[in-house]
């Protein structure tokens, strides 16, 4: 789908036919939108503008001269944008190119609310946006908007994880995938910041934009920095609370594994009393203890003796355990 904003009857107009571009000049074109582009319109636009137009690959890539490069036809920048999905985010490339007639080309893959806002401001007052310069630089402030945004939910989302964990006892699989996914969540917000830093900088390198629009870009940068900090104390704070989810988990453990350690200790004396007693050898006096009362029953003191000092002895035990409060 291709989207041309006209420059006609001192307004913007959307249009949709890549005819358009045998009957108009660059100064009647201010921005030329691709999402999904057919190899049709991409075509297209290229015998328009006379440049090519990056590939997948190439809007992909990391280096610092795939995010902005200028040559002598036109300005070039790739930039991540950040796609909300539920709880988590997805990094879609965008690619924007500026011809040195202030023609911009953006293509992308998705729809996204930068995009939405931009054109919001664009129709309400295009007359800021003279060039397809100021247009690029106001993208990139929405964005930044965003991102602010983004940042601020995910910080939300770690002190209210945070809470949660100081409020209970015990922790369980579920909340350290919490903090894993907050974890990735905050890393590809870092990196989309620091893409947007590098784009920024490149920009302020540069000659070729209207002086109007560095006094922006130096409040831009500014922002971004901040926004940098505050991403990166949300990932030490989330550090924070897997050291401090970790903790729990041990004490846990412990205190299962001091559980177990004490009772076999108690059981030990009676395990020890039982085994001596089944050793059976043939003198052990206490086989042959018994009392005959009147009736004429047997009273087995031998057996009754032995359970008795297994209990003593377990309950001396544990008394010992309470007394030097181990328990």
């Amino acid at each position: 789908m291709i989207t041309i904003y006209l420059k006609q009857y001192n307004k913007i107009i959307r249009n949709a036919d890549t005819r358009l571009f045998d009957e108009l000049g660059y100064d009647d074109i201010l921005w030329i939108d691709m999402m999904l582009p057919t190899i049709k319109e991409q075509k297209a636009v290229e015998s328009f503008m006379e440049i090519g137009l990056q590939t997948q690959q190439q809007v992909e890539e990391i280096e610092s001269t795939s995010k902005y490069s200028e040559n002598e036809n036109a300005i070039i920048s790739n930039s991540n944008f950040f796609v909300p999905t539920g709880d988590s985010f997805v990094v879609e490339p965008v690619s924007f190119i500026i011809s040195n007639e202030g023609v911009l080309v953006s293509v992308r893959t998705t729809e996204s609310r930068t995009f939405r806002e931009t054109e919001k401001r664009l129709q309400m007052n295009y007359r800021s946006y003279s060039t397809g310069y100021h247009l690029f630089i106001s993208l990139l402030e929405v964005r930044i908007d965003y991102d602010a945004d983004m940042v601020e939910l995910v910080a939300k989302q770690v002190a209210s994880l945070s809470k949660a964990i100081n409020s209970e006892d015990a922790i369980d699989k579920q909340v350290l995938h919490r903090i894993s996914a907050l974890q990735e969540s905050t890393m590809l917000l870092r990196e989309n910041i620091f893409d947007r830093q590098r784009v920024l900088s490149g920009i302020l390198r540069s000659e070729r934009f209207p002086n109007d629009i560095y006094p922006r870009l130096q409040l831009m940068i500014k922002d971004v920095n901040s926004l940098i900090n505050h991403a990166d104390f949300s990932f030490q704070r989330l550090d924070y609370i897997q050291d401090a989810a970790l903790g729990l988990i041990n004490i846990e453990q412990n205190e299962i594994v001091k559980i177990f350690s004490v009772a076999a200790v108690i059981f030990l004396p009676a395990t020890l009393i039982a085994s001596i007693y089944g050793m059976n050898f043939r003198v052990m006096p206490e086989l042959e203890w018994a009392w005959v009362l009147p009736n004429g029953w047997t009273v087995p003191v031998g057996y009754i003796f032995a359970i008795f000092l297994m209990l003593f002895c377990s309950g001396l035990t544990m008394w010992y355990f309470r007394y030097r409060k181990w328990l």
